[in-house]
């Protein structure tokens, strides 16, 4: 058997997914992730699961750490090198001010601080013609001075570079013959736009991650190899697709949201299959919860992301699918301030010691308690009986807390508990807010798509919420992150800056310029992949003159000028409801898109197996204002394909548990895939 197995590490689980094309079987497991080395967690999923590495001729994997290395700032010891007089760019950023009513508003600090940050004499012009050459003898010196104060890596931001590269080119080639330990790295092999503040950040990020993300792929190989691994390791890259090894250590920054974005790869591959266009992909693991948007089909990819958020986070110029993220996890901990108000997260129990009914010393009460208490999760049958869960201990967890804002009596634990599910639902619902509403975009026009090991608890209530009619939870939802791993296509996003007042000499400038990037895309996917068929998607940042914010607007399919402006004016209106048909258009930036289709797996063989006679007792359910009421509890794996059943009910899988309100229905879709109809009442 040669397997492709999918790695998914996150904030409490390290999930696997095994498929064999050849039998067509796929197996699955889960293990707490372990912090202190990561690569421990993927090798008891493959106990788990029964597989051995030296089996897998494919491993696709997702991981967390950019994203928590950027939080955490558990980076490396980092320097900047940059034009002389441009020292600061990092620190004057942009001189916005996002929240206008905070008076003690202030930007999280830089990566590299400015002791840490050095010039040296160049100056290329606007026009990219070299106005001070390189000063070599100056760039050996500050050599020694990086050497001195201990740097492990080196980011090289040189102004107007994305108009030629040549200084950053040859101040990369020097630093690394004088300081091969380092990790160096230049912006213009990041990004080639001209914003010289997102440049500078960007590349400041890739070089404070990249000693940490190369030595802990580096070292993944080795363990594989081991093994006897002896096939390919590829990277889910935050834009959708999938990346090269060496790709990812020379340009770790494409990883900041690795871990969520394989999910929102396989709600897409899910929509398309089952005919459906408008799609909320919503997934709640252990310590966050996140959801992004398909629009007739398709993913809304940005060309900036913000570490920490846009109010008081600093910029990333790489494409990220659209996706937010909200502390709000099964281990999201609720807690009470000095004023005696509920709160829930961001702080997560995640998996070590994790939430109290894991009985690893976790004493904190979190969302998982509070649907333990409330009789949703089956203690005796959690993860498939491998982890045990102590009610008595998340009761008393739970009850302290009320006991601390004042609900006693029999039912102060219910109401507590029902208060935590409450505020998470709050925050959770502003998430898909944030992704449609904010956009223009009804939430009543989409299907709510829930997986994740908490999204099929939460998906009901959410849907009523914002008055969404379907609500589609996918097989194995507690290992749907790396479903989507193994159905996501090798990509690779290229970027020119390219201004211009949009008319027919724009347009066939345009055209020439996507045709060079094309052939470099393709170039990298045959390198990398060995692609056989590559397809590509243009896009062009555009807005009305006079404006400073562009929108990011699909042509590939239009060749024209009337076509072009037409989609703008139609994106344009639909962002912000209204469009002038008069008003003089410019184009700010091309963005390309190159794509390698990679093997799929069959979505009909990635259901277990239907098992006979598995049957549950109904048990008592706390569903909000009507109290604990009777409901049914069905083993997933034993409903076939049009089962169909009315709530309240309960139904139980490996990894994860869905709840059906009372009045609602749910049925048993083509693909097995569970599809409840909520009533309107």
């Amino acid at each position: 058997m040669r397997h492709a197995v999918a790695i998914d590490i996150g904030g409490t689980f390290t999930d696997l997914v095994a498929y064999d094309h050849d039998a067509g079987q796929v197996v699955y497991a889960k293990s707490p992730t372990t912090y202190s080395n990561f690569a421990d967690a993927i090798f008891h999923c493959f106990d788990k699961a029964g597989v051995s590495p030296a089996e897998a001729r494919l491993l696709n994997h997702g991981t967390t750490l950019v994203i928590n290395a950027l939080l955490q700032r558990r980076g490396a010891r980092t320097a900047l090198v940059t034009t002389q007089g441009f020292r600061d760019i990092l620190e004057i950023a942009r001189g916005n001010r996002p929240d206008p009513f905070d008076l003690h508003y202030s930007r999280n600090e830089p990566l590299i601080p400015r002791e840490l940050r050095f010039e040296v004499p160049e100056r290329i012009s606007a026009d990219g013609q070299i106005v001070t050459p390189l000063d070599v003898q100056a760039l050996i010196q500050l050599s020694h001075q990086l050497k001195a104060k201990g740097i492990e890596a080196v980011a090289i931001f040189f102004m107007n570079s994305y108009a030629n590269t040549a200084h950053e080119e040859a101040a990369a080639e020097w630093l690394k013959k004088l300081m091969p330990e380092a990790y160096i790295t230049y912006s213009t092999n990041l990004t080639r736009q001209w914003y010289e503040y997102e440049r500078t950040s960007t590349v400041a990020a890739n070089a404070y991650v990249g000693p940490q993300v190369e030595s802990y792929i580096r070292s993944l190989e080795t363990d594989l190899a081991k093994s006897s691994f002896a096939g390919s390791l590829l990277m889910m890259g935050s834009n959708g697709g999938l990346l090269s090894v060496e790709r990812t250590c020379d340009q770790p920054i494409v990883l900041v949201e690795s871990g969520p974005i394989g999910g929102c790869i396989g709600a897409g591959a899910y929509a398309e299959a089952l005919g459906l266009k408008n799609v909320i992909a919503f997934d709640m693991g252990g310590t966050t919860a996140k959801c992004a948007l398909i629009e007739e089909g398709r993913f809304s990819v940005e060309s900036t992301y913000y570490v920490g958020g846009y109010v008081k986070g600093f910029p990333i110029q790489s494409p990220v699918i659209d996706i937010v993220e909200v502390g709000a996890g099964g281990g999201s901990i609720a807690w009470a301030d000095s004023q005696k108000r509920l709160h829930v997260g961001p702080q997560s129990a995640g998996s070590t010691p994790g939430p109290v009914c894991y009985g690893r010393g976790g004493d904190k009460p979190t969302v998982t308690d509070a649907n333990l208490i409330l009789g949703r999760l089956n203690p005796a049958n959690f993860l498939g009986g491998d982890l045990s869960l102590d009610v008595a201990g998340a009761r008393n967890a739970i009850g302290d807390l009320a006991a601390t804002l004042g609900y006693g009596g029999p039912d102060g634990v219910l109401q507590m508990a029902e208060g935590i599910l409450a505020i998470s639902a709050v925050v959770m619902g502003g998430a898909i807010k944030q992704v449609s509403i904010e956009h223009g975009l009804d939430p009543r026009d989409f299907v709510l798509f829930c997986y994740g090991g908490g999204g099929p608890l939460h998906g009901v209530s959410l849907a009523r919420e914002l008055s969404i009619p379907m609500v589609i939870i996918p097989p194995e939802p507690g290992n749907f992150s790396a479903i989507g791993m193994l159905l996501a296509d090798a990509r690779i996003d290229s970027s020119k800056t390219f201004t211009g007042i949009l008319n027919a000499d724009t347009i066939a400038r345009a055209h020439n310029i996507f045709a060079s990037l094309e052939r470099e895309g393709r170039e990298t996917l045959v390198r990398d992949f060995a692609a056989q068929h590559v397809f590509f998607e243009r896009y062009a940042e555009m807005r009305y003159c006079g404006q400073r914010h562009n929108i990011k607007v699909p042509i590939s399919d239009l060749s024209d000028l009337v076509s072009v402006t037409a989609a703008f004016h139609q994106d344009y209106k639909r962002r912000y409801g209204h469009a002038d048909a008069n008003a003089e258009i410019e184009i700010q930036a091309l963005h390309l898109a190159a794509f390698a289709r990679q093997e799929r797996p069959d979505l009909n063989l990635l259901p277990r197996a239907l098992t006979v006679g598995a049957q549950y007792p109904d048990r008592p359910v706390h569903f909000g204002s009507a109290g604990m009421v009777d409901a049914k509890v069905f083993a997933r794996d034993a409903l076939p394909i049009g089962f169909a059943a009315d709530g309240p009910a309960v139904i139980e899988e490996y990894g994860s548990t869905t709840l059906v309100w009372p009045g609602d229905r749910f049925e048993v879709g083509p693909l097995r895939e569970i599809r409840i109809h909520l009533s309107e009442g």
